[in-house]
């Protein structure tokens, strides 16, 4: 894939530095990246049907380094928007996150438009990118809509593509493209199905309570899979929304234009009141820290050793209380947990491992033995030895 693993904003550079969390909600898994200073309201980005969590990695690595928190989620298995609405608040109850700021393209943002009508207490700002009020039209172009979960993965997988424009593009979008393509690849044949079904389930956005103020409008103005009769009727639904036209961008500016679309991300956050802490932030750290700032991330660790040292001591102790430790988020980042003490070996298992030397020393002797009589035995009835010389 071209582009993609260009400084700074790599995709390795990315993986290397940002955990990916998965956790398991009621029957749901969540799999999102949180990056960011917690203290800050965090900007959620919502993809589309071909994206994943991964999509906004260039957002996450830039806006996080501006002082911002960043959360990126995949869309959850999920078969309707009634679902939707209590699989996202239970995902926002877990994380500890009460208000948030939404980012979403295409179906991603009519998801978040969704919630913010379901749930407009709880959403301060939306900015929309390519997306739409309702799924009538796509709908229409879906007549195999009742039968999409029976419908083998290839099948799916290549109505999704298709919806992406094939053909010569500037080198920037190409790349986009192509990472969008290896995203899709990623994704189960539920994980599709479920993504498709929420596209023509029949619904609709109804009013928002909250002032066009704190929305903005992100297209792009070359072309994109979302029909332009429906971006425009987003436009007019919202008229006082802040407008942020791209030149250019295709499908997936977050990838393609990531400056632009930051810079539009930054004046929205502000615009709606959103103070980052670039003092937290300096640099994204090569230990994959989230961002806190260098006194907690200390105070942390030598929390972490005293319990450590505690822990020690009553293991030393002879303590038969066990504790149960809390469970936390599974993380792709590098795991904390103490190393194995190599300081002591039983002496009982260095005896066991001595008689174990000894019995396959003999057991390799009797195999020896058995193989030489064996050949023995064969080349005399061969005749190739003579019984007297045996």
């Amino acid at each position: 894939m071209k582009g993609v693993s260009s400084a700074p904003g790599d995709y390795v550079h990315f993986k290397s530095q940002v955990p990916l969390h998965k956790i398991p909600i009621g029957t749901k898994q969540w799999r999102y990246y949180d990056y960011g200073p917690k203290t800050v309201p965090p900007l959620i980005c919502i993809p589309g049907i071909a994206g994943t969590a991964d999509v906004y990695y260039k957002q996450i690595m830039a806006l996080s380094m501006k002082g911002y928190r960043v959360i990126s989620v995949d869309i959850p298995r999920v078969w309707s928007y009634h679902e939707w609405i209590q699989a996202f608040e239970k995902f926002l109850d877990t994380i500890d996150v009460h208000h948030v700021h939404l980012y979403g393209t295409s179906l991603g943002g009519f998801l978040a438009q969704l919630f913010a009508h379901h749930r407009p207490r709880r959403v301060k700002s939306l900015v929309l990118s390519n997306t739409y009020l309702d799924t009538r039209s796509f709908a229409a172009a879906m007549p195999w809509a009742p039968f999409v979960s029976w419908s083998p993965s290839f099948l799916l997988k290549r109505y999704v593509l298709t919806g992406i424009r094939d053909g010569p593009h500037e080198p920037f979008i190409a790349d986009s493209v192509d990472f969008a393509v290896s995203q899709v690849e990623t994704l189960s044949k539920d994980d599709l199905a479920s993504r498709l079904t929420l596209t023509v389930e029949a619904a609709s956005v109804g009013s928002l309570p909250h002032s066009d103020s704190f929305i903005t409008i992100m297209d792009t103005n070359d072309y994109c899979a979302i029909p332009q009769v429906l971006k425009d009727e987003l436009a007019e639904r919202y008229p006082e929304a802040r407008r942020a036209y791209l030149k250019t961008g295709g499908d997936f500016p977050f990838l393609s234009r990531p400056d632009e679309v930051n810079l539009h991300l930054q004046l929205h956050l502000r615009r709606v009141g959103v103070e980052p802490r670039p003092e937290v932030v300096k640099s994204i750290s090569k230990d994959g820290t989230d961002g806190t700032d260098s006194n907690s991330q200390s105070k942390k660790k030598t929390d972490e050793d005293k319990e450590d040292r505690s822990n020690n001591t009553h293991q030393g102790s002879g303590s038969s209380t066990s504790d149960q430790s809390p469970t936390f988020p599974e993380s792709s980042g590098s795991s904390n947990d103490p190393p194995l003490p190599t300081d002591s070996i039983n002496p009982v298992s260095m005896d066991n491992l001595l008689v174990m030397q000894l019995i396959t020393g003999e057991v390799y002797k009797s195999c020896v033995v058995f193989m030489l009589c064996y050949c023995t035995l064969v080349l005399v009835h061969g005749g190739f030895i003579s019984r007297q010389s045996v």
